[in-house]
């Protein structure tokens, strides 16, 4: 079983919601949400008072599963972008690597294309601050903390019920 955990430090989640922020600006968005394939939300900027953004961040996930069922039917591997437009929200979704999900919440004051284009952009730039949170290229050490703190707990564990 492998361990698909990811965790992030106050310094990605700030780099994320910094590009979240921009890219909200730029296209003229009201909201935006990062959401893991899981359905748990990853973090959210702009309007979201009104939202219930942890239901949503569920549903979204689920859309997004089961569209990736529908993708193997007519031979796709999967959709990487979805798009849902209502009478006066629209939802863009796409996918940001292979665990997470940027979510566009707009409205008429902008339009698919300029949320589709800031949308992949950030998109591209938050792969990368998961690329270095995945691959380890980051700063494992954060004060006060052993980065070998997982295998000293593992080993205090063992000798605590060898007993």
């Amino acid at each position: 079983m492998t361990d698909d955990s990811l965790i992030l430090y106050e310094e990605e989640t700030q780099q994320i919601d910094a590009l979240i922020s921009k890219m909200l600006k730029a296209a003229e968005a009201k909201c935006g949400l990062l959401v893991d394939k899981d359905g748990h939300l990853i973090t959210r900027q702009g309007f979201t008072n009104m939202l219930d953004t942890t239901a949503l961040a569920a549903l979204l996930a689920g859309s997004f599963a089961s569209t990736k069922e529908i993708a193997k039917l007519v031979g796709e591997p999967e959709f990487s972008v979805l798009f849902h437009q209502g009478k006066k929200d629209h939802i863009h979704m796409s996918l940001v690597g292979e665990r997470s999900i940027l979510v566009v919440i707009f409205d008429d004051r902008t339009t698919i294309g300029m949320v589709r284009l800031y949308a992949k952009e950030t998109a591209i730039e938050l792969a990368k601050v998961f690329e270095k949170v995945t691959n380890g290229s980051r700063d494992k050490t954060k004060p006060g903390v052993s980065s070998n703190f997982a295998n000293e707990a593992q080993d205090r564990l063992d000798d605590i019920f060898q007993d």
